[in-house]
């Protein structure tokens, strides 16, 4: 019998979260997540998966981000008709999540084909569309945590609590490798593990003594210290009345799900208290809204979940359901803030905002997540002087600040203790979902701890691992491979094109007069015809 696993994303990148595993005649996938980033990253979503969708049996889910869920109805699509295994709190957000994803991918290729009519190009298609995510949510199996589910013969899943967002899980997996001799091989998927701060969760929770861990690297050279909550507001009561004086507006760019639930539950904290001016605080996002409600329902498995529902009712909390309440907000005197997705600047109604907003002096942004490579979130967190939205050029006057302190995700010493805790790991770590950075970084940790540094392995994307060989073989398939490692997980041609177009920008505003910028022009023009200048 053979068993081998395909990394499919989040290999060198933090997004596109999909392993394939092969057991004998068994095919599954853990994840089926959408990348992020550059839009050379991006360009996957659209591509043909490197398998075959209707050869696959089943799908475990670890959690409802998009990284991680947002291609299951490409999936469904395309052949896939086998049940998805995940947790009630995961298919309880999907309900709401995909069909929204769904309508992003519908809104935005219909901009992008009016654009494309203009400039004489090919029509594109979505990804998928409200039908293919409504088909996916009739194919979940919802499950409790800590119970075994046996999806196919020889292959049995329990989900464990990851402390990540509402549903989340880490997932174990046995695999009979021989029948007579009842033999098995124990994996665990990490999926995305939880800081050592938060107000919803308890602590990390999985089994130990395994063959192999696949973890998630996101912080890995990341070390935040330990926080309580009440240190926690108090950065946040920090930046917000810095943000607020003279008439300022915060905008705070969030993920839709458990990153929103928890910022609101500390601005409308602190508001209270009145240790924040008590503004209006907008949430203008239709998807975070209805992950709010959720978080309302399923308030019984948070921790102090009845404080949390109360905070949600105070008349500070102001939601925007519709396009025009959210432009309605451009009109506001005063002091506000502006909560909205997505949380990476690349998608949702903070572009508007910030496209708005950037260019005044009295305006703070704020980001409070992951910024992947490539995203407006990191162009800005980098300090761009000027970023293009929507194609247009906007100087950034704005305060751009970093509140490390709400991610999701465990750093580099959290994520080293949680594989420490879950050991003896007889055959080896893989470290997945994370840049090369984090990845260094945990490799490091994990071997200061003194995990064998030859077993942790960092495969690149489509890689395939022998996982019954005594040390895990990566099955180098050139032809299967759809980027190369270099380019995954960076900026490509496309962050460099809108940089040189605001480089350009900025010369021809300097300059002296118009026979100046005849110059540079000139000088550009021989450059693509291939001469000296």
């Amino acid at each position: 019998m053979t068993i081998s696993l395909n990394i499919h994303g989040a290999a060198r990148t933090v997004t596109g979260s999909c392993f394939l595993l092969r057991a004998g005649k068994t095919r599954f996938l853990i994840d089926c997540g959408m990348f992020q980033g550059s839009k050379t990253l991006k360009a996957l979503n659209y591509a043909n998966f490197p398998f075959k969708p209707e050869e696959i049996d089943f799908v475990l889910l670890s959690h409802a981000h998009i990284d991680h869920s947002g291609l299951l109805p490409k999936l469904v699509k395309n052949g896939f008709s086998g049940p998805i295994y995940a947790t009630h709190g995961t298919f309880d957000l999907l309900t709401c999540m995909l069909p929204d994803s769904a309508h992003i991918q519908e809104s935005e290729v219909q901009q992008l084909n009016r654009r494309n009519a203009r400039r004489g190009r090919d029509e594109v298609t979505p990804i998928y569309d409200l039908e293919d995510a409504e088909a996916t949510l009739r194919m979940f199996s919802p499950v409790a945590y800590d119970s075994w589910v046996q999806p196919a013969p020889g292959v049995r899943a329990r989900f464990w609590n990851a402390g990540h967002i509402l549903g989340s899980s880490s997932i174990e997996i046995e695999l009979h490798t021989d029948d007579r001799k009842q033999e098995t091989l124990h994996l665990l998927f990490s999926g995305d593990i939880g800081p050592n701060v938060t107000s919803f969760h308890p602590e990390p929770d999985s089994p130990e003594n395994l063959d192999y861990i696949i973890c998630e690297a996101t912080y890995g050279a990341r070390e935040r210290g330990l926080m309580s909550l009440e240190q926690r507001r108090d950065l946040v009561a920090s930046e917000v009345n810095e943000a607020l004086r003279n008439n300022g507006v915060l905008i705070v760019p969030s993920f839709a799900v458990e990153r929103t639930q928890e910022l609101l539950s500390d601005l409308l904290a602190l508001a209270h208290k009145r240790r924040i001016p008590q503004v209006p605080i907008f949430l203008d996002s239709p998807l975070a809204i209805r992950a709010t409600e959720i978080f309302m329902d399923h308030a019984d498995e948070l921790e102090d979940g009845a404080t949390f529902k109360h905070l949600m009712r105070s008349p500070l909390l102001r939601t925007t359901e519709s396009v025009q309440e959210s432009m309605m907000i451009e009109r506001m005197d005063g002091s506000h803030i502006i909560v909205a997705a997505s949380g990476m600047c690349d998608a949702g109604r903070i572009r508007h905002h910030l496209k708005n907003r950037l260019w005044r002096e009295n305006t703070t942004v704020l980001l409070v997540g992951y910024q992947a490579e490539g995203t407006l979130g990191r162009i800005l967190q980098n300090g761009a002087e000027a970023v293009r939205i929507q194609g247009e050029e906007v100087k950034v006057r704005a305060r751009i600040r970093t509140l490390d302190i709400f991610s999701g995700h465990a750093d580099g010493p959290g994520l080293a203790r949680w594989v420490a805790d879950r050991g003896p790991v007889k055959r080896g770590i893989i470290l997945v979902h994370g840049e090369d950075e984090g990845i260094a970084g945990l490799h490091e940790r994990l071997a200061a701890l003194g995990l064998d540094g030859d077993r942790i392995f960092a495969p690149a994307l489509d890689a395939e691992l022998d996982l019954l060989a005594e040390t895990p073989a990566a099955r180098e398939r050139p032809a299967a491979r759809r980027l190369q490692p270099e380019i995954v997980g960076r900026t490509d041609w496309h962050n460099d094109l809108s940089e040189l177009w605001l480089d350009i920008g900025a010369e021809l505003e300097k300059a002296a007069d118009d026979k100046a910028r005849r110059v540079i022009l000139r000088r550009i023009r021989r450059a693509l015809e291939g001469g000296d200048e």
